[in-house]
């Protein structure tokens, strides 16, 4: 995201799912995302990622600042989000799970936190709803949000990741929120792929 809010030439390689070999190599454990700065330092957490890549250069899009509320409608809701959201990664088009050995391991990896997620993915009908009322309060909650900050960097993530979950109701100001997003940050929501 702070990549495309700021235009900055980036190269990405993918570490695939399962690969603990290439993270362990760079940085002494498996963890994802690494940035490799241009002095060959690596960084490994993602919002501290964010600040250095907003330090180089004007303008600043994530000051401390961070929206209360949003932040916590995320910390709320983020359990009923991960049952939407898992069972539905596997099913999609992502590069990191895009061999047999990476979905498997994904499967594995997930399947020790959720249980099966077949049967997961069938409790959608629970689920669906729940996330829906919870979408309609949000939106009376984004449209106070204007100015990006490092609230952005914790919700969009979230939001784009539900996009994927077909009869979600995102309501006008969120809809508009994650199509202004997603467009300044050069980040594609995920609708196309959405079951």
């Amino acid at each position: 995201m702070i990549a495309g809010f700021k235009n900055l030439p980036m190269q990405y390689a993918v570490i695939m799912e399962g690969d603990a070999e290439t993270p362990i190599q760079l940085v002494g454990k498996k963890v994802v995302p690494i940035l490799q700065r241009e002095d060959g330092q690596h960084m490994t957490e993602s919002l501290e990622i964010v600040k250095y890549l907003d330090g180089l250069g004007e303008p600043k899009y994530a000051q401390e600042v961070i929206n209360t509320e949003l932040k916590t409608w995320v910390d709320n809701h983020l359990k009923l989000v991960m049952k939407l959201i898992v069972p539905r990664f596997v099913r999609v088009d992502f590069t990191e799970i895009s061999t047999s050995i990476a979905r498997q391991a994904f499967i594995e990896r997930e399947t020790q936190v959720f249980g099966s997620l077949d049967a997961l993915f069938e409790q959608s009908d629970i689920y669906i709803p729940l996330m829906n009322k919870q979408l309609a309060a949000l939106d009376q909650l984004i449209v106070k949000h204007k100015e990006i900050d490092l609230t952005d960097f914790i919700l969009f993530p979230w939001l784009r990741s539900l996009s994927v979950v077909e009869g979600l109701q995102f309501a006008p100001q969120t809809l508009r929120y994650m199509n202004r997003i997603a467009t300044a940050a050069k980040v594609p929501l995920l609708f196309d792929q959405a079951i």
